[in-house]
């Protein structure tokens, strides 16, 4: 594979970049990424123009190499050589990037890297051109040249950052519970009982398992909630304060509602005029609706505070 390198001169169109990136409106260079993509995924084959050359290509190749294809759809080397770098930069899981420019769409990249034929391909690292061909190639001869670029130059540049994947490579959720899943077809469906039986087999064995535990609680309240449908449980519970059953309804109707804030205090708020026994079933029942979030939650933080001081 004929090559040559350097004579390069990349600061006009840096310049460029950095003067649309300052104009009002227009966004500033980033990774590259998938749009909505997780922000250490970037993509290991990039389109790309003047506006992102800086970020893309210049930027870019202080941590990894850059192969830049200038070519154009007109020219059917050009294609074949885009999908030959493609496949190759997908396969080596961001070991280099691939860029590619349209010389028709960007004339202005074509000129910077002195562009007199496509496809012209130039290996960049840390900012500047190494080496470059022109005219497409077999994919094995490829192959050989990106297998040495990267072995003789990956090792000197600064790397991606710790944990960055290939766009569209992200760890996939790890697999549910098959019994998990089992308890919340049934809940889904309506069986409150059978979910709930199916939770509590989950936590005789797994007594830790804190996923089930919250699951189970759910349940219980979605429970308690079918079985006190009728009228308007708050207002029954203000008209009653004395009555336990109707402030523990009450409580879950609010934190249904969105406000267990309310139900909390609702509920700290009987404590010190109850006897030993009501007394640490309202305490069961605060605890199994603190379950229901997440512990570090201040809402949940402050009535175990309240709670602990309430019952020494």
């Amino acid at each position: 594979m004929a090559a040559t390198s350097g004579g390069m001169d990349l600061s006009g169109l840096k310049a460029q970049a950095e003067a649309r990136r300052d104009e009002p409106g227009q966004p500033g260079g980033g990774a590259a990424q998938r749009p909505g993509g997780a922000a250490n995924e970037v993509s290991p084959v990039v389109e790309v123009t003047a506006q992102n050359f800086e970020a893309e290509v210049v930027r870019r190749s202080v941590q990894v190499p850059i192969v830049l294809q200038v070519g154009s759809e007109r020219s059917d080397d050009s294609e074949s050589l885009r999908r030959t770098l493609g496949e190759l930069a997908r396969e080596a899981k961001l070991k280099f990037i691939y860029a590619h420019a349209d010389a028709d769409k960007a004339p202005e990249i074509a000129q910077a890297l002195g562009v007199r034929a496509v496809p012209t391909v130039v290996a960049l690292a840390a900012g500047r051109p190494l080496t470059t061909f022109q005219g497409s190639q077999p994919k094995e001869e490829l192959q050989r040249w990106v297998d040495a670029l990267v072995s003789q130059i990956g090792g000197q540049l600064q790397g991606l950052p710790e944990g960055t994947v290939p766009a569209g490579d992200a760890p996939a959720e790890p697999e549910r519970d098959p019994r998990l899943v089992a308890a919340e077809e049934k809940l889904s469906g309506g069986d409150f009982d059978g979910a709930i039986a199916d939770y509590d087999k989950i936590l005789a064995s797994e007594p830790r398992n804190e996923e089930a535990q919250q699951a189970r609680d759910a349940a219980r309240l979605l429970k308690r909630q079918s079985e006190n449908a009728d009228g308007d449980p708050i207002a029954r519970a203000d008209e009653e304060p004395g009555d336990i059953d109707l402030q523990f309804a009450a409580a879950d109707a609010e934190v249904a509602a969105g406000t267990p804030e309310r139900a909390f205090d609702r509920l700290l708020g009987l404590i010190p005029s109850l006897g030993g026994e009501e007394k640490s079933k309202v305490r069961e029942r605060l605890v199994e609706l603190f379950s229901l979030f997440d512990a570090a939650d201040e809402r949940v933080l402050a009535a175990r505070r309240r709670l602990a001081n309430s019952l020494y």
